[in-house]
Parts: C-alpha cells; structure tokens; sequence
C-alpha cells in the first residue's frame, strides 16, 4: 500500500508548480485538478504563488478535487465540473496518534466528543468508559482543532471574495455563506463526501460552476487528459504528477520497500 501522504498536497507541489510554470506566458491559467486533497498550509502557499502570476485561474475538475484540493478551487474565477466530477468539505482533519495507530479525526469531531463527554461526565458512572478516550487529548488538541477550522474557512471566503466573486456587490456575504455550508462537518457527516455541481452551483451552494459537457470538444480534451494520467500512475511508479501544457513536468515517484529475501 502507497502511503497518502505521498499523494496528498503538501509543501513540495509548490516546487513542482514554481517549475512548470516558469516561462509560461498569459495572465490566464487553466489548472486541472485531481486530488484527494491535503496541507491546508500548502494549499494556501500554492493558491498566493498561482495568484501571483495569473489574474484568472479556471480550475478544471475531471473526477474529484477535495479537502485542500476543494479549497484550492475555491481561490479560482471559475471551476469546470462534469456529471463524473465532485468536490468536498473543507472542515480539516487532525493526524492523531492513537492505540490504532495513526488516524486522522475531523477537527469539529474531535471538538462534539469532547463537549459530549464533558455531559456525560456529569454522572461519575460514566467517568470510567470516558477515561481511556479523553486520555488521547493532549493539552492543545482543543485549541488545534478550532484554530484548523477557523482558518480553513478564512482562507476560502477571502479567496471566494476576492477572487470569484469580485464583482458581485454581495461578495463577502456570498463567500461567507458558501465558507459555511462547505466547513460544516456536522451537515456532510464525512470528510470524505462527494459534492455533484448540482450541490455546488447555482441550485445549491452558488459557486460560479461551468459544465464540462457544454463544449464536447472540450469535454473530450480534458478527459483525454484525465485517462492518460490515471494510465501513468497504473504502469509506473509515479504517483503525483504537475506538468503543462508544453511537456514540462515534475513527477513524484515511489519507491517501495524492498523485499525481505526468503532464508
């Protein structure tokens, strides 16, 4: 098994796109994303250094764009999604140490838990059952866990106001509300839900949604993207890739563990 951090947005894609990028001509930038997300730190590194090359970035979406992935589709003018495509929530999730082993906890979970046991440890009788799971909150899991919320959710209505939304004289409340509804783990129930454009446009969360089946042409060219790719990661060992439109590439590579030899 492939480890998700090697997949996941992190501090090295900024690398990858300061090298693809260089060079390149425009102020207008179609970005294609397939990712199941990541860093929210690096994330946010990637969306201010795209920002300041392009003035209007379209994020493309051919299957699924979340968490991070989410949030950096949200910095865009537009996003691009098909009938197959689905972005996600952006509550954040927490990389917790537990008897398990690592696991990663939706931040405003870890904050219901807490405030549930705090009520049920009203009644000694419970005190008992509650021990061995309070015992893995450390002194600033609390904290941590609304400071990831709050800036999750910061950074995409800032994003959505300045960015697409810019126009519309209702930009803040607009941003603000779609910030709200795509943070609120409590409505999704799982980081892990798949958002249709129905959901995430004018109908629903009133994103500047376009539909990728309205060109054909279109259509057939981001998704002749979408399948190469996806056949690159079957028959090599890469499993990130950041490359533009004229060849340049930074891939990221795995290296799997050698094999013990039989005595």
């Amino acid at each position: 098994n492939i480890d998700p951090g090697l997949i996941s947005i992190s501090e090295e894609d900024l690398q990858g796109f300061m090298a693809v990028i260089h060079g390149l001509d425009g102020s207008k930038l179609d970005l294609i994303i397939h990712s199941p997300g990541g860093s929210i730190e690096a994330a946010a590194a990637i969306v201010s250094y795209l920002r300041t090359k392009f003035e209007d970035i379209r994020v493309i979406v051919p299957n699924i764009a979340m968490s991070a992935a989410t949030m950096i589709a949200c910095s865009s003018n537009q996003i691009v999604m098909g009938k197959h495509s689905f972005i996600g929530p952006i509550d954040p999730q927490l990389t917790l140490q537990t008897p398990l082993g690592l696991r990663l906890v939706p931040a405003q979970a870890i904050i219901d838990q807490f405030e549930m046991a705090k009520k049920e440890c009203e009644d000694p009788k419970k005190l008992a059952a509650w021990m061995p799971i309070l015992s893995q909150y450390g002194p600033d899991l609390l904290i941590e866990s609304q400071n990831a919320i709050e800036l999750s959710k910061k950074l995409v209505s800032e994003w959505l106001e300045k960015y697409m939304f810019s126009e519309r004289e209702n930009a803040k409340t607009l941003a603000d509300d779609i910030t709200a509804k795509l943070a609120n783990h409590n409505e999704f129930k799982s980081h892990s839900y798949h958002i249709n454009k129905e959901l995430a446009g004018e109908n629903g969360m009133k994103l500047n949604i376009r539909d990728l089946e309205e060109e054909q042409e279109f259509q057939d060219l981001v998704l002749s993207i979408f399948h190469a790719t996806t056949i690159l990661f079957d028959v090599t060992t890469a499993v990130k890739l950041i490359e533009n439109h004229k060849g340049k590439a930074y891939v990221r590579l795995y290296a799997p563990p050698p094999q013990a030899k039989p005595n």
